[in-house]
């Protein structure tokens, strides 16, 4: 009798076991339920900061943090003045708003290209977390646009901005320079405006000329600089010591007085300015002698790989866009290279 009582006790305890398990299944799919409802109720600005975390954990750049954070708060603008909800936007909605950026702020194809890659890239995390249905941006594409080519200025008028005398007063002389040696070294190396202003003094390698860069997604990239960039940057480093005492090999290379690293506007505006001190009427920016680089190499080379690896460019397409055509030189090629080119003799 006591072991068919302990049996049935058994069976019993089995019993209330089971039901617990299904109960807790049941629990656990509730609650899944209720956290994905839940995700509904975030709100785009939670979204978003939850989203560029993510992106700084994949070490995509603090500038491309910035553009992310910029686009989408923008638009989030647009969707709280529409009394849009995130989840309810639809490629109307989209298009809408791009062309209003168009409207308001004269967005070129490239900008507008990039506002449309944020969105698109942020709710496609969001539909992959389940914040949202479905991504309304995934198929939206914009109208295909030529790409013009950038300015350009010829080889004189940049050695007239490089050559320019210095100035009189020993303070303009010192920020002569150091403005000499970033005019140097965005020219002869094609660096990116970021890629100079975070260059730092262990990244020059001064025996080999070589500069270690740090460029878009954090990849790093080995570039050559020239002799008259080497003359420059040691010119610089020795007011560098007037200015901030000794450096360290994490400093930053380009400094105010205050031994403050300069940032990308105060560049922008010393090469400006220091064109206007040359006399040259153009619109000096960094970027214009980042292509300048690249076309004067290409012309002089036509090696459009090697120019490429330099740039830190990961297609070769977007280097392309680089090149200028010298009808002269193609033609010298043309002649040289192609079998049925050579002009009969006789």
């Amino acid at each position: 009798m006591a072991l068919v009582a302990m049996r049935a006790i058994a069976r019993k305890v089995k019993c209330q076991q089971t039901l617990i398990h299904h109960i807790k299944k049941l629990l656990d799919c509730r609650r899944d339920e209720f956290n994905n409802m839940e995700s509904y109720l975030e709100t785009p600005a939670k979204l978003l900061s939850m989203w560029l975390k993510e992106r700084m954990i994949q070490n995509q750049s603090a500038h491309t943090i910035t553009a992310y954070r910029r686009d989408l708060t923008d638009f989030f603008q647009f969707c709280e003045h529409k009394q849009l909800q995130l989840q309810d936007v639809e490629a109307s909605d989209l298009r809408q708003y791009l062309a209003e950026r168009v409207e308001r702020d004269q967005l070129g194809a490239s900008s507008l290209q990039r506002h449309l890659t944020s969105i698109r890239q942020f709710m496609k995390w969001a539909e992959q977390g389940q914040y949202l249905a479905q991504n309304p941006a995934e198929d939206f594409k914009l109208k295909r646009q030529s790409r013009p080519l950038p300015g350009l200025i010829d080889i004189e008028t940049v050695n007239q901005i490089l050559d320019q005398t210095a100035p009189e007063k020993p303070i303009d002389q010192q920020l002569w320079l150091r403005d000499k040696a970033i005019l140097e070294l965005l020219y002869s190396s094609g660096l990116r405006l970021a890629e100079l202003q975070g260059l730092t003094i262990k990244d020059i390698d001064f025996n080999r000329q070589l500069l270690r860069i740090t460029g878009k997604g954090n990849k790093t990239r080995i570039v050559p600089f020239g002799a008259k960039a080497k003359e420059s940057l040691i010119e610089w480093l020795k007011v560098y010591r007037i200015w901030a005492g000794q450096f360290t090999a994490d400093s930053a290379v380009f400094i105010t007085q205050r031994g403050q690293i300069l940032k990308p506007r105060q560049i922008e505006n010393r090469v400006k300015l220091q064109a206007q001190r040359a006399g040259v009427d153009v619109d000096l920016h960094p970027h214009l002698l980042r292509h300048c680089f690249a076309s004067h190499m290409l012309s002089a080379s036509g090696d459009l790989r090697s120019v490429q690896e330099m740039l830190g460019h990961s297609n070769l397409s977007t280097t392309q866009i680089y090149t200028h055509v010298d009808f002269d030189q193609l033609a010298k090629v043309y002649d040289q290279a192609h079998p049925r080119a050579q002009k009969n003799e006789h």
